[in-house]
């Protein structure tokens, strides 16, 4: 399992670049990732990754595209236009969480 180095922060990664451990994932190492990704968080960015990590941690698996629309209140539509082309990838990844399954 890689590690790497993120401002400042120790994290494992998979070899796609997701945490492996999202106890390491924090507020401010999201921005970091987000950045990567070309994205700036906003306050309904940080929202759509709240409900994100709460679906992980209750139910042990990243949520879908569409359990993250329904669960978050946040229309399909709208989830495309906060992380533009993939979002459930996009989503995940920023969150510090796996990809979700069936993601390529």
């Amino acid at each position: 399992m890689p590690v790497t180095t993120l401002a400042g922060h120790t994290i494992h990664v998979d070899d796609e670049g997701f945490l492996t451990d999202p106890s390491e994932w924090d507020d401010e190492l999201a921005s970091v990732l987000a950045a990567q990704v070309g994205l700036t968080l906003t306050d309904e960015h940080r929202a759509v990754l709240e409900f994100l990590r709460a679906d992980f941690h209750q139910r042990g698996e990243t949520p879908t595209l569409r359990r993250a629309s329904a669960g978050s209140g946040v229309p399909v539509k709208e989830l495309f236009r906060l992380f533009p082309q993939k979002p459930a990838k996009k989503m995940a990844y920023v969150a510090g969480l796996p990809k979700p399954v069936g993601c390529v």
